[in-house]
């Protein structure tokens, strides 16, 4: 697959998660979330230790993601990314996208070993879907 295949794979998905979400208006963490909502998608926060970001609940973590989730943004260190991918393939996820920074040449592996749809390559969400600052 190319990876305009790969993108249209990921968006197709009913349900989205973002790993990484953020509180701080500031952080990519919290600009994806944003972005999928400006786009009308059915969005879930992952966060660890809060309750709600942008209006949204959240979730402590993959494992606590509805079943219709079928596509994760990770806005994480790369050494989270590589527990994060191992969580989404037990959860079921098929499509995996590592905004930039959040990359490991560990995690991308494993998910290509997985048969994941992963996106790794640099593309980044806000300029595919348009993202832009209220």
């Amino acid at each position: 697959m190319t990876v305009d295949q790969q993108i249209e794979e990921f968006l197709a998905a009913p349900a989205f998660a973002v790993v990484g979400a953020s509180v701080n208006r500031d952080k990519y963490g919290n600009k994806v979330l944003r972005c999928y909502q400006q786009n009308k998608r059915q969005v879930i926060p992952v966060h660890p230790s809060e309750s709600e970001i942008e209006g949204l609940q959240c979730v402590a973590g993959v494992a606590d993601l509805p079943d219709d989730v079928a596509s994760l943004s990770i806005i994480t260190p790369p050494q989270i990314t590589e527990k994060v991918v191992e969580q989404a393939a037990a959860k079921g996820i098929k499509n995996i996208w590592m905004q930039p920074g959040a990359e490991s040449p560990a995690a991308v592996q494993f998910c290509q070993d997985q048969g994941l749809n992963v996106i790794a390559d640099g593309s980044c969400l806000l300029v595919v879907l348009h993202y832009h600052e209220h």
